[in-house]
């Protein structure tokens, strides 16, 4: 028992790390972004190609650069099957300058991991990861003080709480100690898969990326239903970060790219999830009508 809240202990605090440390929200994001940077550095690809085009072979659509097929990491054919999704992948090859800038290429990023599958997860195991943000999430997990930031917390996260629960019929614990391991209610967990179960194999990838970017699940299930917009949920998931640096200040320009690059993951996320789910609607539809 003292390992698994050990592990939870460690695994929040982190998380929580930028919300209670003015060195920590001020530096480590520095730091981060200098690893990342380091990393494309010595994978820089330079442009090898005129122009990204799509073309649709056997209900997939597949992406070629000037002659040449795209492929995965693993190198496997790069083919989705949404013209949507497509035409918005070869946009982001189109965008690329004189060095692909991979980081940038959200939507190409989660279609590499739908395709290729690098930590070989199933379509249950996805769910189950998804649903154990529960434990961890950032609305759910509150600061007892100072009185401004709880009233902010209140003010801000509440509503979404109150809505979800409306929504789905299911509890959101709310805590303000992290040495308490949540108790997520047996029907909260069954409500919530067969939600998940709902959507297609690779929009669970992109809903997974949602959820691991916001570090919360109540607010990317706001986000799918539209209840909040990207920039507000954005706002919502660095609620504590943003307080913080309101009083210590920000590391001129890079809060602001920050913000910017957490919107890009997750808008693109909100659209993979969006074109890939619709489109695995209408071919059940499509099944539906054949079979009758």
């Amino acid at each position: 028992m003292a390992a698994p809240m050990a592990n939870f202990v460690v695994k929040h605090v982190l998380r929580r790390c930028g919300a209670q440390s003015r060195l920590c929200i001020r530096f480590q994001p520095i730091i981060s972004s200098q690893k990342r940077l380091l990393s494309q550095n010595t994978r820089e690809l330079k442009r090898f190609y005129k122009n990204a085009t799509i073309t649709q072979f056997e209900g997939w659509y597949e992406i070629n650069l000037d002659q040449r097929k795209l492929r995965t990491p693993k190198g496997n054919l790069f083919r989705v099957p949404n013209e949507e999704l497509a035409l918005a992948v070869a946009t982001e090859w189109n965008r690329q300058q004189k060095v692909i800038q991979r980081h940038s290429m959200h939507l190409t990023s989660l279609c590499n991991t739908a395709l290729d599958n690098p930590m070989f997860k199933s379509r249950d195991n996805l769910i189950s990861s998804i649903i154990h943000f529960m434990e961890t999430d950032t609305v759910s997990y509150r600061l007892s003080e100072p009185e401004s930031l709880v009233e902010l917390q209140n003010k801000e996260w509440d509503p979404i709480i109150h809505w979800i629960e409306d929504r789905y019929e299911i509890d959101v614990p709310v805590f303000t100690s992290i040495t308490t391991c949540p108790d997520i209610h047996v029907e909260t967990v069954n409500t919530l898969t067969q939600h998940l179960q709902s959507y297609s194999d690779w929009a669970l990838f992109g809903y997974s990326y949602a959820v691991d970017a916001l570090k919360s699940l109540v607010l990317v299930l706001a986000l799918m239903d539209k209840f909040v917009t990207v920039e507000k949920a954005v706002a919502l998931s660095r609620l504590e970060q943003e307080f913080q640096t309101s009083n210590w200040g920000t590391v001129e320009w890079y809060h602001d790219m920050d913000v910017l690059e957490l919107q890009s993951r997750v808008s693109a996320a909100t659209l993979f999830v969006h074109w890939l789910n619709e489109n695995a609607t209408i071919r059940r539809k499509a099944m539906m009508q054949q079979s009758c």
